[in-house]
């Protein structure tokens, strides 16, 4: 199959290129469906610091890492750039300075290559990551299907189905009305001077922890209930730390993440009384539920096939082991960890519908902080 317009023939290798917030990632895909490479430069150790994402700091790191990146992912494929069939970039939502180093660098590669340039969603990276994870391994999610992005800044629940050729659109149904689940789970182990990101930390220490020792209630969402808010807890678990003072452990624990880079859970857990692994095992439980019931009653309104569940949360074991273990009647899809968190492979598979419709950008095309699916 050749490029649109009479291009000379190529494999439909896509290179994707992500860098909507602080991981610089470039992949590429062959067909929609084989991941050749998947290249992730990661800047935690960056913004450890400082406790979550500089935006500054993250252009930066974006401008040192794409060349080297992209180059990394064009060699693990095996490829060259004339073996491109197309270029393409996340274009939102994101941290705009982020966005504008990948998007600026797939313009360039794109006029260079005379390769068609394709603006790809981030929202809908994630939900194709899990569709290119099943293909893989030779299945198809049956559609329609409830897809639930839950990440450090996005909660979403998607009604999504299949749509002429080959591509799927989307209807939001829920959202969070404040912080993202991920972003409650980072701000919380800060509080408590787990580091960042936090969420990983908190999924280690929860299971030592009593999930029902400290009953949190939960937001009743006027208008859409299928909307998500997780301020509340967040806001609960600061007055619970207020009230039990216990600002000479969170210390503790602060300095420790100081000193050494990457705790094991055996030196958390010496710094972490029983206490307070209570309260991170009932402030995970209690996210957990939320996301669980929100997308069974989006589930169940919409008469969907199956569920998809993307994003870094989606990595949470407990998550995992909720959806997983019965308790939905539907089939559920997780991606494996590395196509959860973000990446480019998720971008390269996007695209490659579009491809096939001729669905292009122009040079024009934009960053868009607040892109919405």
């Amino acid at each position: 199959m050749g490029l649109p317009g009479g291009s000379p023939f190529v494999p439909m290798n896509i290179l994707g290129i992500e860098s909507s917030c602080d991981e610089t990632a470039a992949a590429v895909v062959a067909g929609g469906e084989r991941m050749l490479s998947n290249v992730v430069a990661s800047q935690f150790d960056v913004h450890r610091r400082y406790g979550g994402v500089v935006p500054e700091l993250a252009s930066r790191e974006h401008l040192r890492a794409i060349v080297p990146v992209v180059r990394q992912a064009l060699e693990d494929a095996g490829i060259g750039y004339p073996d491109l069939a197309a270029v393409a970039v996340t274009c939102g939502p994101g941290l705009v300075g982020s966005l504008l180093v990948g998007m600026t660098y797939a313009k360039a590669l794109s006029v260079s290559l005379g390769r068609p340039l394709i603006g790809v969603n981030h929202l809908e990276g994630h939900i194709h990551a899990v569709v290119l994870e099943e293909r893989q391994k030779g299945n198809e999610i049956e559609f329609p299907a409830l897809a639930l992005v839950v990440s450090g800044g996005h909660t979403h629940l998607f009604y999504t189905r299949r749509s002429p050729p080959g591509q799927l659109d989307y209807k939001l149904l829920g959202r969070t009305r404040d912080d993202a689940a991920g972003e409650a789970f980072d701000k919380v182990a800060k509080l408590l001077g787990l580091g960042y990101p936090g969420g990983p930390v908190i999924d280690k220490l929860a299971p030592y922890g009593n999930p029902r020792a400290i009953r949190f209630t939960t937001a009743k969402m006027k208008g859409n209930t299928l909307d998500f808010s997780f301020s509340g807890i967040k806001t609960a678990v600061l007055r619970h730390v207020q009230a039990a003072g216990i600002e000479h452990q969170i210390e503790r624990r602060r300095r420790l993440v100081e000193s050494t880079p990457r705790p094991t859970v055996e030196q958390w857990r010496e710094l972490t009384p029983q206490p307070t692994l209570d309260l991170l095992a009932s402030f995970q439980y209690t996210v957990v539920r939320e996301l669980v019931r929100h997308a069974v009653e989006a589930a169940e309104r919409e008469d969907v096939r199956s569920l998809i569940i993307s994003g870094g949360v989606a990595c949470n074991t407990q998550l995992r082991e909720a959806f997983g273990g019965g308790e939905v009647a539907w089939p559920v899809y997780f991606p494996h960890p590395r196509l959860a968190t973000d990446n480019a492979a998720m971008i390269a598979a996007a695209a490659y519908p579009k491809l096939l419709a001729g669905r292009f950008a122009g040079l024009a095309l934009a960053a868009e902080a607040s892109l919405s699916l």
